[in-house]
C-alpha cells in the first residue's frame, strides 16, 4: 500500500488503539516500572542501565517519551501513547532504515512479539535486502531452557521467518512471545565467532551488524552492545526507553505491540516511505 499521510495515520493510529488510549492496563505499567527499577533482569531487556532509575522517574521518563499518563494517582485502569511520539520515531527509525540501504549495511531482524509484528519485519527485511543490504541470520536452531511458572522447564529454539526474521518457537513448533535477550546475545557471539577465530572479538566482524531492528531483549542485547538499534516498545516495557534515555538505542517507537498484524500495514508503509523504500514482493 502506499505510504498514508502523518495525519491519515495518526487517525489509524488512535481508531485502532496501536497509540491514544491503548488496552495496556496502567496497573502492570506501573508494576513493570517499579520492577525495572529494582534491577529485576526480567524487565532489563539485557541492557545494562544505571541504578540510578527510581519508579517516579521511570514514570517522568515514560511521560515524556511515550505520552503515558503523568497523574502519579492514577493506579488503575487504562493508558495512554502519545500519538504524535509515535509518529515522530516512526519517522527517525525510518530515516535510519533509509541510511542502512543507502550504505548497504548489514542488519539484524527479531522480534519477541512474533504474533502480530512479524509481516512488518517481514516487509522491512525484504525492502532491506532488495536495497543490497545483508540481513544476517546466525545461530538458527539454538536452543536454551526457560522456567516455568509450574516448576518446570521449556525449551526454546531460535528460528527465522523468511527472510530472515529471528523468533523464539517452542518444542511443539509454535512461536513465543518473549523479552529474553538470550538468543540475540547468542547471534551475536556466533557472528563474533565465525568472523574472528582467533578470538579477537575487539576489532569489527566482517559480519557484524550495523544496524538492528527489533524489540524487547532482542533490541535490548543489540543496544547493549554496541549496535546501532531501533525498534519498537509498548507502554509497559520501560527498559527499551531508559536504554534510548541513556544513549544504549536509538530509537524507539512506543506502541500497543499486542493488536491485529493487519493493523501495523499502514506503519509499515509509512517507514518504508520514509526510508525511501518500496515493498519488495
Amino acid at each position: 500500500m502506499a505510504a498514508p499521510t502523518r495525519t491519515d495515520l495518526r487517525a489509524h493510529l488512535v481508531r485502532t488503539m496501536i497509540a491514544g488510549e491503548v488496552a495496556t492496563p496502567r496497573q502492570n505499567n506501573l508494576l513493570h516500572y517499579r520492577r525495572m527499577a529494582a534491577g529485576h533482569p526480567y524487565y532489563q531487556f539485557g541492557l545494562q542501565l544505571k541504578s540510578s532509575w527510581t519508579e517516579q522517574s521511570v514514570l517522568e521518563m515514560m511521560v515524556e517519551r511515550c505520552g503515558v499518563d503523568p497523574d502519579p494517582r492514577h493506579i488503575y485502569g487504562d493508558d495512554t501513547i502519545d500519538p504524535d511520539i509515535t509518529l515522530d520515531t516512526l519517522e527517525a527509525m525510518g530515516e535510519r532504515i533509509g541510511l542502512a540501504a543507502r550504505r548497504k549495511e548489514t542488519v539484524v531482524v527479531a522480534t519477541g512479539h512474533p504474533a502480530t509484528l512479524t509481516p512488518l519485519y517481514q516487509a522491512v527485511a525484504r525492502a532491506l535486502l532488495g536495497a543490497g543490504c545483508t540481513v544476517v541470520t546466525p545461530a538458527r536452531g539454538w536452543t536454551y531452557e526457560i522456567d516455568t511458572d509450574y516448576g518446570g522447564s521449556d525449551l526454546r529454539r531460535l528460528v527465522y521467518a523468511e527472510p530472515g526474521v529471528a523468533m523464539l518457537e517452542s518444542e511443539e513448533g509454535r512461536t513465543q512471545h518473549t523479552h529474553d535477550p538470550h538468543a540475540m546475545e547468542a547471534m551475536l557471539r556466533e557472528l563474533a565467532a565465525d568472523s574472528a577465530p582467533d578470538g579477537a572479538v575487539d576489532r569489527k566482524p566482517e559480519l557484524w551488524p550495523d544496524l538492528a531492528i527489533a524489540d524487547h531483549g532482542w533490541a535490548g542485547a543489540a543496544g547493549q552492545a554496541g549496535i546501532d538499534t531501533v525498534g519498537f516498545a509498548d507502554c509497559n516495557d520501560p527498559a527499551l526507553f531508559a536504554g534510548a534515555a541513556e544513549g544504549a538505542i536509538d530509537v524507539v517507537v512506543p506502541l500497543d505491540d499486542g493488536v491485529n498484524p493487519h493493523h501495523y500495514t499502514p506503519l509499515t508503509a509509512y517507514i518504508l516511505g520514509h526510508a525511501g523504500l518500496h515493498p519488495a514482493d
